[in-house]
């Protein structure tokens, strides 16, 4: 029998030569929908979703944020889901909309206010002027009267109802992704239920959405350590192109959206010719095709394409710098200016970024191991759409500056662009990619997940075709690139230093090899698990967490293993009570 180390070695080897394959079927619906499916009989369930070509960097100063907002909206159902009364229903929507109107011009006039310094905040109750406050109290009864009617998330209990799980969605900079698990034998619910949501979407209670995304904001970057700072370190990095803006939206915008602005951002982003279908599972792929124009064919082409980012970052001439004192630790971030998905340059940043990375990298051996100037440190490639950058920084050891830890990243860079990478060491690197290769055709929720990112940032190919690419990658390609984009010139530095009056950071030991900007999310996630008291659905959550890490891309397995460990945490902790 042969080892399990073995056999690893033997998978890793064997890698390149087998080229593995997911293999998708692609077809095009008349009304400009593209499917895709992948056929697997492994399981009998249906990993299914769709992919919207629209994130943050397609919108504009003013509404930013709305894409995000969108991914909640589109969860409040149907005339037939999630109203006892749909025609009452869409009244109130249209009573609502008529006074939020009149709302929105007393908001004018105290922004006028404000701008003459006659106000100092014009979300304080107490500036708000009689009018407001009149429209304010008929605004309530109309949301009292509607909730009335709601039925409260019937969509996702028509889809648990009938066995699927993991109903989710996500927004990015680029895209925006909805996706759940089905059995087999339920794909036309998923075809109902999903052409429903995009042909008849009810708007049900925009407004206090809005103010639920709002406090999501407040929860996720104004009340974490460096939220606030790493937001406004983006905003410095980006001259001209949109991605200085947060997914989530800049907190002036969020509550300025209005219904109508909602409306026009559906029909231009929302139509078929701007959104995929995906299908993973167990199915056939002709008569899931009929199914597909069977229910998404009833939506109406659109009329006027989508525009594209046209704004083009300009060239950096001077290196930028932040300084920052915040309730952290130690610790120094550097990003640089690179490219995006499916440059030529984008592989060997790719493979740079490994080398590296993780405990086994350069950065951990030289400035951990070595100097011992930090506790951690990290580097990120992140090849997005339009654009891409690199993402450097570490934690400084107590005793030794941020400024330690920045010169220390210089000087591993140095050497990448003065020596040529060891033909071992380059191979190990290429190693982890070909294992991620072997592994990534092991289930379908990894398969779909994959599929969805690679289409959304402009084509599923490259699912298939990145590794041959990143084999390809010579060590002159690592140091050409090391010289050409890791300049003084283009890079941007924050420096974190703690707030004085308050004590070293203390730190889960479970986040110590976590990537410094990682630790935020982890730690807002565990706070999320604490008010968790539903079993059921963390065990969905952890399996698929668990379906991801193992195929997970190297960059994320660390996250992934840890969150897996918090889940299993809390499940275990609501099942002894």
């Amino acid at each position: 029998m042969i080892s399990l180390r073995l056999a690893g070695l033997l998978a890793v080897a064997t890698v390149p030569a087998l080229a593995q394959q997911i293999p998708v079927i692609e077809r095009r619906l008349p009304n400009g929908f593209r499917l895709l499916m992948v056929e697997r009989h492994e399981e009998p369930r249906i990993a299914g979703g769709w992919v919207v070509k629209v994130g943050s960097a397609n919108e504009q100063l003013g509404t930013t944020g709305i894409s995000h907002l969108f991914e909640h909206m589109m969860f409040k159902g149907t005339p037939t889901l999630g109203t006892k009364d749909a025609k009452r229903d869409l009244e109130l929507i249209a009573e609502q909309e008529q006074v939020r109107g009149e709302m929105r011009r007393e908001e004018a006039a105290m922004r006028v206010a404000l701008r003459e310094g006659k106000l100092d905040d014009v979300t304080k109750p107490e500036n708000f002027t009689p009018r407001y406050r009149e429209l304010e109290a008929e605004f309530k009864k109309l949301i009292d009267e509607q909730r009335q009617l709601l039925v409260k998330n019937e969509f996702d209990r028509v889809y648990t109802t009938a066995g699927a799980s993991g109903m989710n969605a996500f927004t990015s900079e680029d895209m925006t992704g909805y996706f759940i698990t089905v059995p087999s034998n339920k794909l036309e619910l998923w075809c109902w239920m999903e052409s429903e949501r995009l042909l008849r979407p009810v708007f049900r209670e925009f407004y206090a959405e809005r103010d639920v995304v709002y406090e999501e904001r407040r929860m996720r970057i104004e009340s974490t350590p460096i939220g606030k700072f790493g937001e406004e370190f983006n905003a410095v990095f980006w001259d001209a192109h949109p991605y200085m803006w947060p997914v989530i939206g800049w907190p002036s915008d969020i509550p300025n959206i209005t219904k109508r602005d909602a409306d026009a951002f559906y029909a231009l982003y929302y139509q078929p010719q701007n959104i995929t279908l995906i299908l993973v599972g167990d199915f056939q792929p002709d008569q899931a095709e009929a199914m597909a124009l069977r229910y998404f064919g009833r939506i109406p082409a659109g009329t006027q394409p989508p525009p594209e980012v046209v704004t083009q970052e300009p060239n950096q001439p001077a290196e930028k710098r932040m300084y920052a004192e915040a309730e952290t630790n130690p610790q120094v971030d550097i990003l640089w200016k690179t490219v995006g998905y499916r440059h030529k340059d984008s592989y060997p940043l790719d493979v740079l970024q490994l080398l590296l990375s993780d405990r086994t990298g350069r950065l951990y051996k030289g400035l951990v191991l070595g100097s011992e100037v930090a506790t951690d440190t990290y580097a990120m490639q992140d090849s997005r759409k339009w654009a891409g950058q690199f993402n450097i920084g570490g934690e400084a050891k107590e005793g030794k500056t941020p400024e330690d830890v920045e010169q220390g990243v210089y000087a591993e860079l140095e050497k990448l662009k003065n020596e040529l990478v060891p033909a071992d060491e380059l191979q190990k690197v290429k190693n982890q990619f070909a294992a991620f290769e072997y592994r990534k055709l092991t289930a379908n929720f990894p398969i779909f997940m994959q599929v969805l990112q690679a289409e959304g940032l402009g084509d599923w190919r490259e699912v298939n075709e990145a590794n041959a690419k990143l084999q390809a990658v010579t060590a002159d390609d690592v140091q050409r690139v090391a010289r050409k984009y890791f300049t003084k010139e283009a890079r941007a530095v924050a420096i974190y230093t703690r707030k004085p009056g308050t004590g070293a950071a203390s730190d889960d030991p479970d986040l110590a090899g976590l990537a410094a900007d990682q630790r935020p999310m982890v730690r807002q996630i565990v706070q999320s698990l604490t008010a968790e008291k539903d079993v059921t659905k963390l065990k969905e959550f952890l399996g698929q967490l668990e379906a991801q890490t193992g195929n997970a891309d190297p960059k994320r397995q660390q996250l992934q293993k840890i969150l897996q460990k918090k889940v299993a945490a809390r499940i275990a902790e609501l099942e002894k009570k």
